[in-house]
Formats: structure tokens, sequence, C-alpha cells
């Protein structure tokens, strides 16, 4: 299928190539996902626990454990549930934006973490976390869903199997 009108009368492209990048995508960020959550739970909990805000009311390990969890979670979500791809990435580009105080914590607390331990550093970390956003939203469809009016569902019908 070449394309199919959504909303408005506007084209969704839903070819075979676009299809294949975003699968490609999805899976490169599941596999980011599951990596962050591997790291969460072993060699870098620190790290991850030095970037928890100081006055988030959490203890820190309990939210790096928990954050871990969930990272392994959207991350298997990712690649396991192609079917369910647009509510998936709408979860996980939602998931980088309730992290992202932690990433302005870091920057204003000052904190030294992966690598950050600059101000300039910290702050330019900061242009990244929307783009995790565009990007969970892009490879799943589920932008392309939400302006063609067929969300949750993609554009080419989960319905169908494809994805």
């Amino acid at each position: 299928m070449v394309g199919q009108t959504g909303r408005m009368g506007s084209t969704v492209r839903t070819d075979s190539t676009g299809s294949t990048v975003r699968t490609l995508l999805r899976w490169l960020l599941g596999g980011a996902l599951i990596g962050a959550g591997i790291g969460h739970l072993t060699t870098q909990r620190e790290e991850f626990r030095a970037q928890v805000p100081d006055w988030f009311p959490l203890d820190d390990d309990l939210v790096v454990v928990g954050s871990g969890i969930v990272e392994l979670a959207l991350g298997a979500a990712l690649i396991g549930l192609p079917r369910h791809r647009v509510i998936v990435g709408t979860v996980v580009a939602a998931f980088f934006v309730v992290i992202f105080p932690g990433n302005i914590a870091q920057w204003t607390e000052g904190t030294d973490a992966f690598g950050l331990d600059t101000d300039a550093k910290r702050f330019a970390r900061l242009f990244f976390q929307p783009l995790l956003v565009i990007w969970a939203l892009g490879a799943t469809g589920a932008w392309q869903a939400w302006r063609a009016g067929t969300w949750p569902h993609p554009p080419d019908s989960s319905r169908t199997g494809t994805g």
C-alpha cells in the first residue's frame, strides 16, 4: 500500500521502505532502552543514582531500580509488540518526558555522571531528550497516526499484523 488518507485528507506514507526504516529505528530504540535498563540494575547503578534529583521524594536506589525495570519493559515492548507499536511509542515518549526533570536537575545541581562533568556538557545533554521523544513517536508511527486521526492505531491498521 502506498498511502492511506487520514483526517483532513492528508496522505500517510505506508510503503515498505518507510515501514522498514521505522522498524529498524524502533528496534534500535528498544535495544537502547534494554541496555539502559540493564545498566540501571548492574554496572551503571551509581551513575544513575547520581542523576536522581535531590528534591525527589523517593529513595535514589528505588528510583534507579524502578526506572531500570520500566526501561527493560518498554524496550521489550518496542521490539516484541509490533501490533501495539503506536501505543507503546506514545508511552515511551511520555517516559522520556517524565524523566526529563532529572536531566534538568543534573544540570542545575552540577552533578557529574556519565562523563557529563561540566555545566556545558550537562546543558548540551538537555537538547537530546526531545530527540528521544521524536524518535519514539516517529519510529513507532505514533506521530503519523496522530496526524492522520487514526491514533492509537497505526495508519496501516495494526489489526492486519504488519509491522
